[in-house]
């Protein structure tokens, strides 16, 4: 979760890295801090809070040298305090080191090293990590300095259970730095006699477009003029140098007073980005190119396996009602994070599917590996190309959405949600779905740019309707069918970003328990499409309305509600239903933006939030 940056080359390190944590704050923004390596010893600056604070309130822009590393920190060990920032650096002055991840075995370690004269000034598992790797190198046999350094890291981390993406610094090599990777991510951006280290692009495209990206168990060796990448067995791996498509112009607000807004109205061209390509010639189905495997193995699956966290969760879901109701096959949605815990049984033709925007979610990494330990294919719904997901795959599909800064999920889960329809008619055509039911669900699916541009055309409506709700401490979301999903993202939208509890039901299941909560102070959004659910939905919404709830029903224009029913209506287009979710989803991120812009909150850095969680 946390950001971490490294520089090597010819320019002032301070400056460069200070600029890569700025683009990486939505990584971890509990406190910052930089290291730089200058005759012999670590100029260091750290500090709680936020990267600006660290700029401030420190000399950290004035350090000099021209090798060091940052770190912004989203707190798991310890609290959030100036002592318990990155980077940290060895009781003994030689060693300093950054780090996400956890560390499992810290406490038995610490143990030791107390034993061995290490003192110790924070309470974070990394300290710990710093500390033996100072031991190690200490222990190391007279060698010349940069092999005793890559040596000592390589013995410290089979030393360690847990996870971690770590970049080191020794007193010793003035003009080296050692990085590895385990669960965490960590690249390798290739500049023009600079290299770079980081945990996401964003936080290099404006000196490099090369990239390399490391795989669990890796360990790189970066000196000013070359680096060398082996395992930790010591063997030799030949780098593989990717080219980053997007541009540094695209993790800018351009104008925008927050990421969260750019992204919202971004949907409509990220949702063409994601279908490009993807239709048949004969207009009648999706077509994927990256799912290696075909279309005889695929008519061969009798269920379909979801793993996923937080909104992409709430993505599968939908996929899980399209995919039933289209391509009539069985689907399970589970949490990444409990699927490797449970003993549950799994059908012999069974494929699974992982979501993740980042590709780097911790829990649905292991759950990836876990299906794969049973023997089952695996294919990934993925933003990032080149993420530990995607690689580790058997195959899928990139959602190309570009950048996605703001913690909560926006242009990425309408993605995934275009991603899932998309899939729903690509087997629903090789089984019973027909052609020219196929070339209507197509027609549907190009259709979604225009209608999210329309849709986005309410929001001066939504900002009003903002205004007046911001001050209510409690919402409902309520929805039927592949709706419910959308309530569900629309409350966990609100909670995240402007800090109001919401909870998202079925609208039928309001009746079960759920209505006791009903009051002029807490009120309800209802999603209202027309056709079979919409007697039941405003049968619902007229139980709200009799003991005195507000509604704020997001409508499509052909419904005819009662006169007085809903408080405050929004209207979005007719449209296709697999398409549906994709539209309703755009009013509740504008509503919730909103609300939160109305409370002042920091939208883009949500508190206790960070935006890959790469810890379990």
């Amino acid at each position: 979760m946390c950001g971490i940056v490294g520089y090597i080359g010819k320019q002032k390190a301070s400056a460069i890295i200070l600029e890569g944590l700025k683009r990486l704050e939505y990584r971890g923004y509990d406190s910052a801090g930089v290291a730089v390596l200058r005759d012999g010893h670590f100029d260091l600056a750290k500090k709680a809070g936020r990267v600006e604070g660290l700029i401030k309130g420190t000399p950290a822009q004035k350090i000099a040298g021209t090798t060091g590393i940052g770190h912004t920190r989203w707190a798991t060990h310890g609290g959030v305090t100036d002592a318990n920032a990155h980077p940290h650096i060895s009781s003994d002055g030689r060693i300093a080191l950054i780090h996400n991840g956890v560390i499992e075995n810290y406490a038995s370690i610490k143990k030791f090293l107390l034993t061995k004269g290490f003192t110790f000034l924070s309470e974070t598992d990394t300290e710990v990590l710093c500390n033996l790797l100072a031991y190690h190198y200490q222990k190391e046999p007279a060698a010349p300095e940069a092999s005793r350094f890559l040596e000592s890291v390589r013995k410290t981390l089979r030393h360690v259970e847990g996870t971690y993406g770590i970049a080191v610094l020794c007193t010793d090599c003035p003009a080296e730095i050692v990085a590895a990777r385990k669960g965490s991510p960590l690249i390798l951006g290739v500049g023009d006699g600079e290299y770079m280290l980081a945990s996401d692009v964003s936080a290099i495209i404006s000196r490099t477009q090369n990239v390399v990206y490391l795989k669990d168990g890796e360990i790189v060796h970066i000196t000013a003029t070359n680096f060398s990448i082996t395992t930790l067995d010591a063997e030799d791996v030949s780098p593989v140098v990717d080219t980053i498509t997007w541009k540094v112009e695209d993790a800018d607000l351009n104008g925008y007073a927050h990421f969260m807004e750019k992204e919202i109205f971004e949907q409509p061209a990220a949702l063409e980005n994601t279908m490009r390509g993807r239709f048949a010639e004969d207009g009648s189905t999706a077509q994927f190119g990256g799912l290696n495997i075909s279309a005889v193995d695929l008519r061969q699956v009798d269920r379909f396996h979801f793993l996923a966290c937080g909104s992409a969760w709430h993505a599968c879901l939908v996929a899980e009602h399209l995919i039933e109701r289209f391509a009539r096959v069985p689907v399970e949605v589970d949490y990444a994070s409990e699927f490797r815990y449970r003993n549950m049984p799994l059908g012999s033709s069974t494929l699974f599917f992982t979501v993740s925007q980042s590709g780097e979610t911790i829990d649905t990494l292991a759950a990836l590996r876990e299906a794969k330990r049973k023997g089952y294919k695996v294919l990934a719904i993925a933003n990032v190309v080149g993420s530990t997901i995607a690689r580790e795959a058997d195959g899928g599909v990139y959602q190309h959405v570009g950048p996605e800064i703001g913690v909560a999920s926006t242009k990425a889960f309408t993605s995934q949600l275009l991603v899932g329809a998309m899939l729903a008619l690509y087997l629903g055509r090789m089984r019973d779905m027909s052609f020219s039911d196929g070339v209507e669900y197509v027609k549907a699916l190009k259709g979604v740019p225009d209608l999210v541009r329309r849709t986005l055309e309410t929001a001066p409506k939504i900002k009003e309707i903002a205004r007046r709700y911001a001050h209510y401490h409690d919402f409902l979301f309520l929805g039927r069918l592949s709706l419910f999903p959308v309530a569900l993202e629309g409350a966990l939208k609100l909670k995240e970003i402007s800090y109001i509890h919401a909870e998202g039901y079925p609208a039928a299941e309001m009746k079960h328990g759920p209505i006791a909560l009903i009051s002029e102070s807490c009120p309800s959004v209802f999603f209202v499409p027309s056709g079979e659910m919409f007697n039941k939905v405003v049968s619902s919404m007229q139980e709200i309305k009799a003991r005195k709830g507000r509604i704020i029903a997001v409508a499509t224009e052909n419904c005819d509600l009662p006169a007085g029913l809903a408080d405050e209506v929004i209207r979005i287009p007719e449209c296709h239903e697999a398409v549906l979710p994709i539209v309703a989803t755009v009013p509740v991120q504008l509503l919730s933006y909103y609300i939160a812009e109305e409370l002042k909150r920091d939208v883009d850095k949500p508190r206790n939030l960070a935006k890959s969680v790469t810890v379990e």
